[in-house]
């Protein structure tokens, strides 16, 4: 985006507003981020977090809300869980399919609804679950009754803040709400990494910064090459008369996106890694067979090799999977056939269907290998130099993210500006 551009949005009163609105939206975030729950040992939490990868990985996308055990430690979990739950659903009952897929805003408002309300029961049950597991880790020391109820009330409660939050941007501000906050989640930590690693910096690593930036740079030319990159399927429009007016009779594209699905596959594929892991923790003082089981599970997690491996199949598979929920060949098929388009060559109907969707599996082989080697990439590098500390430069899934979402809100105050010239035209 141009500077003159950025100069115009600050002068646009409208545009101006929104953006200043999902500021003022991010500054309520960030503050309840440092507000702990009651009766908690921060100290013990942080020094947890710093030992532990896999929850520092998970802390990273609340900006540090989960080791300080915050009013929103769970992040937009339960809200996005919920939103996967109920898509899988709609697979499983052709009457929610329908509803999502076919009645329209209407449909969608009520789907969404039932997200909402699905959210509450997740959030009580993930609270319970992590502060459990905390305490079973000796994070968090034993818990009363009381502080529990207190402890799983206030974090539900955060959950459910947060997902208001993230509604109103969408309404009032600009961009999609829930993509923003988990983009300011993970810019948040930002500054504290590079902080850290000015503090370490030794002459002798010199080398070594040099290569993890080039990296960096290299993986924001990959997200922004996979994220534009588009296969055009040509359509034409067979010539209709209306009255004294001639229609159609001309020839566009159907862009098919290189990853129609985004990160969403990648956070599927953590939360199943991360369920074997959490309860073979949680069994693991059981004892006996049960103990002895879940030692192995856990040891078998740590390895970084399986862990990259199922983590990297797990991406791949449901890359396919979340795009067959999302995206329905037929109803293009359909849709061009009432408005009179056609692909040349193929019939219209069950034919173009057919080929649409062999086009889109085609493509999506690129992007499920693109996801997954950005979910492992971390991994890759980390494991061939032995270097550890600049993982938030070549984090895969937060780069992926970040850039997503800044290339999609940048699109959409193109977008804005372009609607505003036109009306001054």
């Amino acid at each position: 985006m141009r500077f003159d551009k950025i100069i115009q949005i600050f002068k646009i009163k409208d545009l101006r507003n929104k953006i200043l609105f999902v500021l003022g939206i991010f500054a309520v975030f960030r503050l309840m981020a440092n507000i702990p729950v009651p009766g908690i040992n921060i100290q013990r939490m942080q020094e947890f977090f710093a030992t532990n990868q896999f929850f520092g990985l998970l802390n990273l996308f609340t900006g540090g809300a989960l080791d300080n055990l915050s009013v929103i430690m769970l992040g937009l979990g339960p809200y996005i869980t919920a939103v996967i739950i109920f898509q899988i659903m709609t697979l499983i009952f052709p009457q929610l399919g329908r509803l999502y897929k076919e009645e329209g805003e209407q449909g969608r408002q009520k789907f969404n609804q039932y997200c909402r309300i699905a959210t509450v029961p997740l959030a009580v049950i993930q609270s319970y679950a992590m502060l459990m597991f905390l305490q079973s880790q000796g994070a968090v020391g034993n818990l009363s009754l009381i502080t529990l109820i207190t402890s799983i009330l206030t974090i539900t409660a955060g959950s459910v803040f947060l997902m208001w939050l993230g509604e109103l941007i969408s309404e009032k501000g600009i961009g999609n709400g829930v993509s923003l906050l988990i983009f300011a989640g993970i810019v948040a930590n930002f500054p504290n990494n590079v902080r850290q690693m000015l503090l370490t910096f030794e002459q002798a690593e010199l080398f070594s910064y040099v290569f993890f930036f080039i990296i960096a740079l290299v993986i924001i030319g990959g997200v922004v090459l996979i994220n534009e990159g588009r296969r055009n399927i040509p359509v034409s429009y067979a010539k209709r008369v209306r009255g004294m007016k001639l229609y159609g009779g001309v020839s566009t594209y159907l862009p098919l996106n290189v990853n129609p699905a985004g990160v969403i596959p990648i956070i599927f594929a953590i939360s199943i890694l991360m369920l074997p892991g959490m309860l073979a923790s949680f069994l693991g003082g059981a004892g006996g067979i049960i103990g002895s089981m879940a030692g192995t599970i856990n040891n078998l997690f740590q390895s970084p090799w399986v862990y990259g491996i199922l983590y990297f199949v797990l991406v791949f598979l449901f890359t396919f999977f979340y795009t067959a929920v999302t995206f329905d060949p037929k109803s293009i098929a359909s849709n061009l056939q009432k408005m009179g388009g056609f692909i040349p060559g193929i019939r219209p109907g069950s034919s173009t269907a057919s080929y649409i969707n062999y086009i889109l599996n085609r493509v999506l082989v690129i992007g499920a290998l693109f996801l997954g080697l950005i979910a492992v990439m971390p991994s890759i590098v980390q494991g061939t130099t032995g270097v550890q500390q600049f993982q938030f430069l070549i984090g895969g899934t937060a780069l992926l993210i970040i850039v997503s979402v800044v290339l999609e809100t940048a699109r959409q105050i193109k977008a804005q500006l372009e609607m505003r010239e036109y009306e001054t035209f």
